[in-house]
């Protein structure tokens, strides 16, 4: 694809793309967000480098996609919970995103898109692996396929204490989704599945469900189906989480890596 306003380099010929000659510290006009918007669903993954965005150009930069989107329990910064805190240091017990998974999927209407935005990473270490949903369903043989496609699977998680002293906004968000959802925009079918959050399928007894759960969470791994970003400063990346599921490497102890993330709303799944 050729774009005018645009720069898109390839991360892989998979899932991930880094997009140059775009600032998104201005407001950007409707011809450079119609390009952004199509890379965007060809690559489902955008990286932008060298964005010194303040928390304002950040959130009117997600305004652009949709209606912002309220974690169910992370801190936040400014006291505005559209901007939500990304931090991991010496003193952490867990990491943002260290298991494979697609942003709050226990939500009703997952969020549609994420947009991160990295202020500090370590010396080395702290990249980041998408893997794209797409390729997932489309490497199943026929027959798993029709197996999954009228399956339903029941989202959820606790998140008391997760974020220590921080009160949830909503502590146990439960959802049912299906197991294979249809993108909205493309209307490709993407697995819709994940370790951190998909608890059962409905239909299968719960041997069979724990089974089929645990050949799904491995088969998402396939480095095949896979980008990795080496963060930098002021990096910022916007992701499809219809269509990925991403997980956050913390191999940087003792050193911190942290940052803001912007949500933007989406709708149930089909």
């Amino acid at each position: 694809m050729t774009y005018q306003h645009i720069d898109v380099e390839p991360l892989t010929p998979t899932i991930g793309a880094t997009v140059s000659g775009v600032d998104l510290t201005e407001p950007l006009d409707d011809a450079v967000m119609d390009e952004i918007r199509q890379a965007w669903m060809q690559h489902l993954v955008l990286f932008f480098r060298d964005q010194p965005m303040s928390s304002e150009q950040h959130l009117a930069f997600g305004r652009r996609f949709g209606e912002l989107h309220i974690h169910p329990a992370a801190p936040y910064a400014e006291g505005n919970p559209e901007l939500m805190v990304i931090h991991t240091d010496k003193d952490s017990f867990r990491n943002n995103g260290e298991r494979w998974h697609s942003d709050v999927s226990a939500d009703l209407e997952p969020p549609m898109a994420s947009i991160l935005h990295i202020h500090h990473v370590p010396p080395s270490g702290g990249d980041t692996c998408w893997s794209n949903m797409y390729a997932a369903y489309e490497a199943l043989s026929p027959a798993m396929q029709e197996l999954l496609e009228p399956l339903t699977a029941v989202h959820a998680s606790d998140y008391s204490g997760q974020y220590g002293e921080h009160k949830p906004q909503r502590e146990s968000p439960r959802a049912v989704h299906p197991v294979v959802r249809t993108h909205p925009v493309t209307g490709k079918k993407a697995l819709f599945v994940n370790e951190v959050f998909t608890k059962r399928i409905n239909e299968l007894a719960y041997d069979e469900s724990r089974a089929l759960l645990g050949f799904l969470a491995d088969h998402v791994k396939n480095v095949n189906f896979q980008c990795r970003f080496q963060w930098q400063d002021h990096s910022v990346a916007l992701w499809d989480n219809r269509c990925t599921q991403h997980m956050a490497i913390w191999d940087y102890y003792p050193e911190s890596r942290s940052g803001i993330r912007v949500t933007i709303k989406g709708d149930k799944p089909f």
